[in-house]
């Protein structure tokens, strides 16, 4: 990955504002600046700081990341999720009047197989090589130290449970699309993981890497968008100015900034911008938690899901990250902090390790999460220079660096590196989904 690979003459530069320095919004800035642009990240917290979805994130960069939330069959569960308060998939009964919309359109997003085919499909290319991207994207930054190359054990209590994971569909949509993987008997598990519970005797291991500090690891690169000359405003982005159906400026809580083009990668709170700048998302609030156990006794060796929970642990040298669950309320409701308690006594029960109790953090965060799993990626419907780069839920991390090539691709008018019909911000409404592809 040339730094400048894509350089443009000085002539071609123009001013970008990117609204959010979460790890979408960084790796475009980013991008962007090696493309030879002026680039202005707005954005209030501290860059790779807790209140960023990607802080949560739990750093599983591989092409096995094509299995939406929603498949076949998952309408069945919807009585036993909003029945149990801390389950793995929760809904909080106050907040289902008004999620009723978002959660119609993902159940419908995995009703059939053929739907789910067409998901997966379309996030192959976000994911495809990601691991790989971020491998260069963190030795650009210098801190390689944050990626390791290391794959990922899936563990299950027997082979059948393996078979039926996601209603069937996980495996087949994986090998769909090019995803190889290796299988163990219970013996190799326990060779490879020694401490963990005999009960699981099926295991799979999956190629990629792991980022094991996502919060410090967009910090990095913001660090290093800022070495190449892109400024970094803290402000809250609040609307536009515009003329005709171009802004001209974007209105902070501290002034404007005037600008040629904006991005809208600001996480959660990218759905009212999109809506000013004439687009209704479907986004919601889509709560995860995690863990992170500092002192431990043993440190497990490998990043494993525990299938039967389900929830992913990453070990590393900042101790166990323990991620998993997720809940769907309002985005300003207090955590309920019992998932993170299951999160904690299911993995430490898998491993029969001790830790000590002062040296354990909870963390909740929001992700950005459209119902059908895919991003919301192009050109804005009635701002033609605003270009949506948000709603990347569990794969933000993962699929950044090819969002980045593709937003870059957008402001210079070039073919973008992939099919972006399937990220239309305009596939929420009914009239954009009859219009013709070619007209988006």
């Amino acid at each position: 990955m040339a730094i400048d690979h894509h350089k443009q003459n000085m002539a071609n530069t123009k001013h970008i504002v990117v609204i959010g320095a979460g790890i979408v919004g960084a790796v475009t800035g980013l991008e962007l600046a090696r493309r030879g642009h002026r680039v202005t990240i707005i954005e209030p917290g501290e860059p790779g700081g807790e209140h960023a979805a990607s802080y949560g994130n739990g750093g599983w960069l591989s092409p096995s990341l094509v299995v939406p939330l929603s498949l076949p069959g998952l309408w069945r569960k919807l009585p036993r999720y909003l029945l149990d308060p801390v389950g793995p998939l929760t809904i909080r009964w106050c907040h289902l009047p008004r999620l009723a919309p978002w959660l119609i359109r993902f159940l419908l997003a995995g009703f059939s197989a053929r739907r789910v085919e067409k998901t997966a499909l379309a996030l192959h290319p976000l994911v495809a090589d990601c691991h790989l991207r971020h491998d260069e994207l963190a030795a650009e930054a210098g801190v390689s130290d944050l990626i390791e190359r290391k794959g990922q054990l899936q563990v299950y209590r027997t082979r059948a449970d393996f078979e039926a994971e996601g209603m069937g569909m996980t495996w087949y949509l994986r090998r769909l699309t090019g995803c190889t993987w290796t299988e163990l008997n219970a013996e190799e598990i326990r060779r490879r993981e020694p401490a963990l519970d005999s009960r699981y005797t099926f295991g799979v291991v999956l190629d990629g890497y792991n980022c094991v500090k996502p919060g410090l690891y967009v910090a990095a690169l913001v660090r290093r968008a800022l070495s190449l000359g892109v400024e970094l405003k803290r402000a809250r982005a609040l609307g536009f100015r515009s003329e005709s159906d171009r802004v001209t400026a974007v209105v902070t809580d501290d002034g404007d900034v005037v600008c040629d083009d904006v991005v809208i990668s600001a996480g959660i709170h990218s759905k009212a911008l999109a809506a000013a700048a004439g687009d209704r998302v479907s986004l919601e609030a889509e709560r995860g938690y995690h863990v992170e156990i500092s002192d431990m006794d043993p440190l497990p060796r490998n990043r494993l899901l525990l299938m039967d929970g389900p929830m992913a642990n990453t070990p590393s040298r900042f101790g166990l990250r323990i991620t998993g669950h997720v809940e769907f309320s309002h985005l300003n409701e207090p955590a309920d902090w019992r998932h993170a308690e299951v999160l904690k006594k299911f993995t430490v029960g898998a491993y029969r390790l001790t830790h000590n109790p002062d040296r354990v953090r909870f963390w909740m965060g929001a992700r950005p999460s459209t119902p059908d799993y895919l991003p919301v990626i192009g050109r804005a419907s009635r701002l033609s220079n605003v270009i949506h780069a948000f709603g990347h839920g569990h794969i933000g991390v993962a699929s950044s660096p090819n969002t980045a090539r593709a937003v870059a691709d957008i402001i210079e008018n070039r073919p973008p590196p992939f099919e972006l019909a399937p990220y239309s911000p305009r596939r929420f409404s009914l009239l954009g989904r009859l219009r013709p592809i070619a007209a988006r």
